[in-house]
């Protein structure tokens, strides 16, 4: 279970927090460390609060932007701190690390992490299947970057330890589900599509494509799904003169 799981850290501005993230990560048997733009890295001091998992850091994945991050990747997590205004499921550590065991039988899953002062950007949100939320204390809920990958690898070797578990049976005709990359070209061409038919207005967007998102995130699109949607986009740029991307 656990080599399948990434732990993805976004635009990180301190280097001690990648170090002392991947020693929580090596902890917990964790390896996948992806680290997307990260502001001063490599670093010595990454080195030194890393206390052994070196090796952790010789592997990260340095990437130019998310997208390279969670290629491959068929479920998504993000950790926020704050409720968001659109719905997405919202999970508790324990249950996120549950769902991540099943997720894992099939492929990749990416836990992904945010900026130490503002977390994950809406657009950053919009590529999760669903939050992950560490119900802290009301009274001081102020959880360093590193405290919170601990929670969640210590969550995930619990799932990972749990020897009563058992996978879900599958009913019926069974289908990959599309991977993260797949998806997102399916929602470029659906954001074209829409806005040749005139249905969305580039101008106006407003949260037309964030919703439609949402909504798409929580259905789980297999791969024949997006072929048969993408399908009926073309379709529909034809009938209106326009072309397939």
């Amino acid at each position: 279970m656990l080599d399948n799981i990434r732990i993805v850290l976004v635009n990180t501005s301190h280097p001690g927090n990648i170090g002392a993230s991947a020693r929580a990560m090596k902890t917990m048997g964790l390896a996948q460390l992806y680290l997307v733009q990260p502001r001063d890295y490599p670093n010595a001091e990454a080195t030194a609060r890393a206390s052994g998992a070196d090796d952790l850091l010789a592997r990260a994945v340095v990437c130019d932007d998310l997208d390279s991050a969670l290629a491959g990747c068929r479920w998504v997590v993000g950790a926020s701190a704050r409720l968001r205004t659109i719905a997405v499921p919202l999970l508790l550590p324990r249950d996120c690390a549950g769902q991540a065991r099943q997720e894992c039988e099939q492929g990749e899953v990416a836990l992904l992490f945010g900026r130490e002062q503002s977390g994950l950007s809406n657009e950053e949100l919009d590529r999760c299947h669903a939050l992950v939320h560490i119900p802290t204390d009301a009274a001081y809920g102020s959880l360093n970057l590193a405290m919170a990958v601990q929670v969640l690898a210590y969550e995930l070797r619990m799932a990972h330890l749990d020897d009563d578990w058992q996978p879900p049976p599958e009913i019926g005709e069974h289908t990959p589900l599309a991977e993260v990359d797949e998806v997102e070209r399916f929602y470029a061409h659906l954001e074209q599509a829409l806005t040749e038919l005139e249905f969305l207005d580039p101008a106006n967007p407003r949260q037309l494509m964030r919703r439609l998102r949402r909504l798409f995130n929580r259905v789980r699109l297999d791969r024949n799904e997006v072929n048969i949607l993408r399908g009926i986009l073309s379709a529909a740029q034809q009938a209106k003169g326009g072309g397939r991307p």
